[in-house]
C-alpha cells in the first residue's frame, strides 16, 4: 500500500520558462532519479560567458538521494551539463540509449569523467531505481534514439515525453510508440510533462522525409559543388543529404570537429549507412566537382565552418562562383544576426545560397498544436505541467492541455525551482520552491562569475574603464607627483584634454579638503573613486569604471 504521507515531488532545475539547461528532479522519500542535464548558452547581456548550467544546490544539498541521471537523448541542452554536475555525484550512473551512449562516451572521456557508470536503457526495457519503475519508450525527435519515459511511483504514473513530434514517416523507420502511450493512457496517468516548444504553432510539424525531397529538388540541376550547414547531431538529416547525393552520383565530404565526431559515432553504430567509397576525406574536397560538403555553422557561429568557409578563411573549403549553400536549420533567437551575415558573406563569395526563407530545407524536430493534443489524447493525464518552453510557450500548451480535457487547476504553470507535490489519494499541491538558477561557465571557471561580475563586463562595454593612478609619500599621505590617468573604451583624451584636466583638478581638491585623513589607502580609493565618478557623469552623463590605483614610496 502507498504511504499517503509521502508525496511524489517534481522539480524542474530547467527547461521551463526558457529553452534550454534541461533537468527534471523526480523525488520520493528518500530517492530522486533525474531526467537529463542540460546547457544552455548566453544570451548577448552576458558578456564573456561560454555556457550555462543549472543551479543544483538542492541536489548537493541532498547528495545521499540521488539515485541516477535518466538521459532521454543526446543534444546538448538535455546532456551538456553532466561533464559539469556529474563530479558532484561520483558513483552515481547515467543511463542512456545506444546514440546517446556513444555520443556522451567521447565527452565523458573528454573531461576526464571515470566515476558515474555509463549503463544501458532503451526503449522496451525496464529499470527499477528504489521506488520507481522507468520505462522508457520510443518518440520522433531530430536526433535517433529519442526517447520519452514513465515513471511508476507509489503514487502512480508520471509521464515525461522529452523532445518529441509525431513523424510518421521518419528517416530511420523507427515509429513513435503509439501502443505505449496508449496503454500508458488506459492504465492511468496522474501527470504528464510535455515539450512545448511549437505549442504556439498550429496544425502538424512537417516529416523530416520533406527535407530529403527539397535537397534532391536542389540538387538535380546542378553542376557545382554543393555545401550543406546542419546540427552536428542530426543525424537524420545528415542520412538525407547522404542519399540525395549519391542519387545524382555525388561524394560526401564532413567538414568541423563535432560533424566528425558525431558521423564515425553514429556510423560505427549503424546509424549512418552509405556504399563503400561514397565518403571521402576532407583534403579530397578541392580535387572533386561534383561533391557535397557537410558541414557545421547554420547558426552562423563566427569559428564554425560555414562561416570560416564565407569569410575565406576555412583550410579546405573556399566558397567559389558557382557554389550552392543550403542552410538546413532556422536560426536559434538570438543568432539571427549571426546567420544573416554569414549568408550575406556567402553571397558576397558568389555562392548562391538556400535558407530558411527561401526554400523548405528544414523541419522542426518539435511538435505542433495537433501533436500536444495527440499527445494529451493518448495519456489522459490527470495533472499536467508543459516543459521546455518560454513562458508563454507554456501557457499556451496549457490552454491546449484544458480543451483536450484537463481541468484549468489541474494545469501547473510553474518556473525553475517550483516542487508540486503528488499524493496517493490523487491530489496535488505547490509546495514550497528550491534554489534554482543559472550557473555560468566560463572558460575553466564554472559558477565563479556572477552578478557583480556580469555587472561590471556589461559597464565595461558600455562605458568603458577609467583608470587614476596617484602617487603618495607612504609617511604622510601626501600625493607627490602628478596623477596619471589611463581609459579605454571611454574617451580617446590625453593628459592635455580638458576632461582629464578637469578630473585631476576636481580629484586634487576634494582630497585636499579632506585634511590629514587621506594617510589612509582604502580611504583615498574610496574618495577617489566617489570624486571623479561624480565629475564624469556630470560631463559626460556616462559611468565608466572608476579604478583607482595608489602608490606609495
Amino acid at each position: 500500500m502507498p504511504d499517503n504521507e509521502t508525496p511524489l515531488r517534481i522539480i524542474p532545475l530547467g527547461g521551463v520558462g526558457e529553452i534550454g539547461k534541461n533537468m527534471y528532479v523526480f523525488e520520493y522519500g528518500d530517492d530522486i532519479v533525474i531526467v537529463d542535464c542540460g546547457l544552455m548558452f548566453p544570451d548577448e547581456e552576458m558578456f564573456g560567458i561560454d555556457l550555462v548550467i543549472p543551479d543544483v544546490t538542492y541536489l548537493r544539498e541532498n547528495r545521499e538521494k540521488v539515485r541516477a541521471f535518466l538521459i532521454t537523448h543526446a543534444h546538448e541542452d538535455h546532456v551538456g551539463g553532466l561533464p559539469y554536475i556529474l563530479p558532484y555525484f561520483p558513483d552515481v550512473p547515467v543511463y542512456a540509449s545506444t546514440l546517446a551512449r556513444g555520443l556522451l562516451g567521447i565527452k565523458i572521456k573528454e573531461h576526464k569523467l571515470h566515476a558515474n557508470p555509463l549503463l544501458p536503457l532503451d526503449p522496451g526495457d525496464t529499470l527499477q531505481i528504489g521506488p520507481f519503475r522507468v520505462e522508457p519508450f520510443r518518440i520522433s525527435h531530430s536526433i535517433p534514439d529519442s526517447m520519452g519515459m514513465a515513471l511508476h511511483t507509489p503514487v502512480g504514473t508520471v509521464v515525461t515525453t522529452g523532445d518529441f513530434k509525431f513523424d510518421h514517416t521518419p528517416i530511420d523507420g523507427r515509429r513513435s510508440d503509439f501502443a505505449v502511450l496508449s496503454r500508458l493512457g488506459e492504465d492511468g496517468v496522474i501527470c504528464l510533462l510535455s515539450d512545448s516548444t511549437r505549442a504556439e504553432n498550429p496544425g502538424y510539424t512537417l516529416s523530416e522525409r520533406t527535407v530529403g525531397e527539397t535537397f534532391r529538388e536542389i540538387m538535380e540541376p546542378l553542376e557545382g559543388r554543393v555545401i550543406v550547414a546542419t546540427f552536428a547531431s542530426n543525424i537524420n538529416r545528415i542520412q538525407q543529404v547522404i542519399d540525395a547525393a549519391a542519387e545524382f552520383d555525388r561524394k560526401v565530404a564532413v567538414i568541423g570537429r563535432s560533424m566528425e565526431q558525431n558521423f564515425r559515432i553514429a556510423t560505427d553504430l549503424g546509424y549512418l549507412t552509405y556504399a563503400p567509397g561514397q565518403v571521402v576525406a576532407k583534403d579530397q574536397i578541392g580535387t572533386l566537382q561534383k561533391i557535397v560538403v557537410a558541414t557545421t555553422g547554420a547558426q552562423g557561429e563566427p569559428m564554425a565552418g560555414l562561416a570560416r568557409m564565407a569569410n575565406r578563411d576555412h583550410r579546405f573549403v573556399e566558397i567559389q562562383p558557382g557554389d550552392t549553400v543550403i542552410v538546413s536549420a532556422s536560426p536559434i533567437p538570438g543568432n539571427e544576426e549571426y546567420v544573416a551575415r554569414t549568408i550575406d558573406n556567402l553571397f558576397k563569395a558568389g555562392a548562391n545560397v538556400y535558407y530558411h526563407t527561401v526554400k523548405h530545407a528544414h523541419v522542426s524536430g518539435h511538435a505542433s498544436q495537433e501533436e500536444l493534443k495527440l499527445m494529451l489524447g493518448l495519456t489522459r493525464p490527470k495533472y499536467f505541467i508543459p516543459i521546455h518552453g518560454e513562458f508563454r510557450m507554456l501557457v499556451q500548451h496549457g490552454r491546449l492541455a484544458v480543451e483536450t480535457g484537463v481541468a484549468p487547476e489541474n494545469v501547473f504553470i510553474i518556473e525553475n525551482g517550483q516542487a508540486i507535490e503528488f499524493f496517493a489519494d490523487g491530489s496535488a499541491r505547490r509546495a514550497t520552491p528550491v534554489t534554482a538558477g543559472y550557473v555560468l561557465v566560463d572558460g575553466l571557471s564554472v559558477g565563479d562569475v556572477g552578478e557583480v561580475v556580469l555587472r561590471d563586463r556589461k559597464a565595461l562595454a558600455s562605458d568603458g574603464m577609467f583608470i587614476v593612478v596617484v602617487t603618495v609619500d607612504k609617511q604622510t599621505g601626501q600625493i607627490v607627483a602628478k596623477p596619471e590617468i589611463v581609459t579605454r573604451g571611454f574617451v580617446h583624451g590625453n593628459e592635455h584634454d580638458p576632461l582629464m584636466e578637469g578630473a585631476v583638478d576636481r580629484m586634487m581638491a576634494a582630497i585636499e579638503g579632506k585634511g590629514d585623513r587621506t594617510s589612509e589607502v582604502g580611504l583615498l580609493k574610496s574618495q577617489i573613486k566617489d570624486e571623479i565618478s561624480r565629475y564624469l557623469y556630470e560631463q559626460t552623463r556616462r559611468r565608466p569604471l572608476v579604478f583607482p590605483v595608489v602608490v606609495e614610496v
